[in-house]
């Protein structure tokens, strides 16, 4: 079950220099209806069946999501930098690179959802 209203409280409460940037992440992620969001590990998390991603609010200088299991996704676009345990790091600083990374984002849900779709 989405708790959205969970989410947008934390991020009305969020002292964060990046938090417009994360709302327009959260937009880009949360457009696809399969997503689910809550607030988990201290931060907003999407998931689909699995928990595919989480904001990182104590980054100050970066909105970075990380892909709890970024390994099994296909990035060709260079928006993930890997990490460890299979995880997946995409560090957006602005609007500008988080408007060029759109379709690379919402490429990455797409995915997402196929594969556990396959589970």
């Amino acid at each position: 079950m989405s708790n959205t209203k969970k989410v947008d409280d934390f991020l009305d409460k969020l002292d964060h220099p990046l938090k417009e940037e994360m709302k327009a992440i959260r937009a880009i992620i949360t457009a696809n209806p399969k997503i689910e969001e809550d607030v988990k590990w201290g931060g907003p998390s999407f998931s689909y069946k699995e928990e595919l991603a989480t904001f990182s609010p104590r980054v100050k200088d970066a909105a970075t999501l990380i892909f709890h299991q970024g390994a099994l996704l296909k990035d060709d676009s260079g928006l993930l930098e890997p990490g460890p345990k299979g995880k997946a790091y995409a560090k957006l600083r602005n609007m500008g690179e988080i408007e060029a990374g759109r379709e690379a984002l919402e490429r990455l849900v797409d995915e997402w959802i196929e594969l556990m779709d396959r589970k």
